[in-house]
């Protein structure tokens, strides 16, 4: 496999994949997020999906109840390996360990593809994007959701200071977080993202603000946000925090989103849809 994002290939493949692919349970709240991004992408029955950074293959799976045939494409070997065994049973959906930035795709051989919160840690977002599309028929569909700018994401500035010791506002949370922002963020900005798809024609950023689920208690959402994203990067660079405190600090800012369906916090994510135009631009 060619691989080119080397820093997201070593952390997908390392403690941070095998986190994810552990997960006993998924987000509720996926279903919703889910059924718009495939409505977006005008999913129908006899067309080829790719879904782009399909992690644990949820999205593959309810893309699959709809098209013809669907292929799921990531960097994590861990995550592949939770989503072939969940997708057991359907015949019509398989994964491929892959670098979407250089991996040969066979050009023009899908009619629509897909990702959910799988496109941000892109290297070169501009090459990847580009290679995507002539995976792409002419006129094939894109559609993809991203984190809106992070202080936006009450999912993260909650957690995050709780981590930091200091008040849950928005925007000092952001500028306290330690060196450059979370690559999650990276394509937060719609300027950016009309730039990294300067290949593409139609393109529309549609505002959504879907809550996101963290798990069925503030003490199992605590564990999760310790073995992954942001929060597992400030407990591994603060050596006076311990796990245990960590745990306890995220539980108490967790609390107040605790309902009879576990824990919620407000989401803002943005959702963009596209379509190939074959063009000069990509050539």
């Amino acid at each position: 496999m060619a691989v080119r994002n080397t820093e997201q290939y070593t952390a997908w493949n390392g403690p941070e994949g095998r986190s994810w692919a552990a997960g006993a349970e998924r987000d509720p709240s996926e279903t919703e997020l889910i059924d718009r991004l495939l409505d977006a992408a005008r999913i129908g029955k006899d067309d080829r999906v790719l879904d782009v950074g399909c992690g644990t293959g949820v999205t593959s799976r309810s893309a699959a109840l709809r098209a013809g045939q669907v292929l799921g494409a990531d960097l994590s070997a861990p995550m592949l390996e939770r989503a072939r065994q969940d997708a057991a049973g359907l015949g019509n959906v398989v994964f491929e360990q892959a670098d979407a930035q250089v991996h040969p795709f066979p050009e023009g051989e899908f009619d629509a593809a897909i990702s959910q919160y799988g496109v941000m840690f892109f290297a070169d977002p501009q090459a990847a994007f580009t290679n995507i599309g002539r995976a792409l028929r002419p006129g094939g569909r894109l559609a993809f959701v991203v984190p809106q700018p992070a202080q936006e994401c009450e999912w993260y500035v909650v957690p995050v200071a709780a981590l930091l010791g200091i008040e849950p506002r928005p925007k000092t949370v952001v500028a306290a977080y330690p060196g450059q922002a979370p690559a999650m963020f990276s394509l937060s900005d719609p300027v950016r993202i009309r730039q990294v798809l300067a290949a593409f024609a139609d393109v529309s950023i549609e505002a959504l603000h879907v809550p996101q689920w963290f798990g069925r208690t503030p003490a199992e959402a605590a564990e999760g946000l310790l073995g992954t994203g942001p929060t597992r990067y400030l407990l591994e660079r603060d050596a006076a925090l311990t796990r245990q405190e960590a745990h306890a600090r995220l539980c108490a800012a967790l609390e107040p989103y605790a309902g009879d369906g576990g824990v919620t916090l407000p989401g803002a994510q943005w959702l963009v849809t596209a379509r190939w135009t074959g063009g000069a631009a990509a050539r």
